[in-house]
């Protein structure tokens, strides 16, 4: 493990495997390297031919949190120092929630390369129930109450949209209690994607910055809205390639997806 710090001091863990260009791992919600195993994977496979920085975005696993008010800008300092520590240039991988961070660093960063997504959780049409606009603050309740199995609870059926028995059988793994200790995040992932779940078409705005050149990737056997995400995605992109992976979900073979990302980055 190394660190770096962010432009507020915020302490950033990371592992680097690998040589070549960079390329830095940016995780959805809940993800970090000690539950993680798959974005792991994922990182050795990558570094025959990258230089892969798999890092725990902050208030997770060893990076700190800031006890500032959650702002996404933060997050964007928190990958402009590890561009900065891996030589000034990288490419980044956005992972479900983390696409949309990688996305906004893209657009303010021109330190950044290039891009790719896997399966980002947009809500664009009617196939499935857009979340709720109050999410945020009740999870954010939850929490200053000290209620974390119950933000848990909460983030996994309304924003994930895991059924309420695979909850319950979640509950009974060992996995509930590393999903409580991130729990307090979980709102940060609902800021990041702001807009992007109400069942209305993406806003031509927010990437509009976006220049370099973009993969988007979804799983065969996802569910439609995830394949309606992904396809406005790229519709709103100068300059997007879009890519389905036959048989995978949204928990993604890193074997299946590393090819992809191999022939992209490299």
């Amino acid at each position: 493990m190394d660190t770096v710090t962010s432009a507020d001091g915020t302490r950033i863990a990371f592992d680097r495997y690998g040589s070549g260009p960079a390329l830095i791992l940016v995780g959805g919600a809940s993800q970090h390297r000690a539950i993680d195993p798959g974005t792991g994977d994922l990182a050795r496979l990558l570094a025959e031919d990258l230089t892969v920085y798999h890092y725990d975005r902050r208030g997770r696993g060893d990076s700190g949190l800031s006890w500032e008010p959650y702002r996404p800008e933060r997050e964007i300092e928190d990958i402009a120092a590890l561009i900065e520590h891996a030589g000034g240039n990288a490419a980044l991988y956005g992972m479900s929630s983390g696409a949309a961070l990688a996305l906004d660093a893209a657009a303010r960063r021109p330190a950044v390369t290039k891009v790719a997504v896997y399966e980002p959780p947009f809500i664009v049409d009617d196939s499935r129930t857009p979340i709720r606009t109050d999410l945020q603050p009740r999870l954010e309740r939850l929490i200053l109450t000290e209620q974390r199995d119950g933000a848990v609870e909460l983030f996994l059926t309304e924003a994930a949209g895991v059924p309420p028995e695979a909850v319950e059988g979640l509950k009974r793994t060992p996995h509930w209690a590393a999903l409580e200790a991130v729990s307090h995040t979980y709102p940060y992932d609902i800021a990041l994607l702001e807009g992007t779940q109400t069942g209305a078409p993406l806003s031509p705005h927010r990437w509009a910055a976006v220049t370099v050149p973009v993969l988007v990737v979804d799983g065969g056997a996802s569910p439609d809205w995830m394949h309606a995400g992904a396809d406005a995605l790229a519709a709103v992109l100068l300059d997007a390639t879009r890519e389905t992976l036959d048989g995978q979900t949204h928990d993604v073979d890193a074997k299946a997806l590393a090819p992809s990302l191999r022939r992209f980055f490299t």
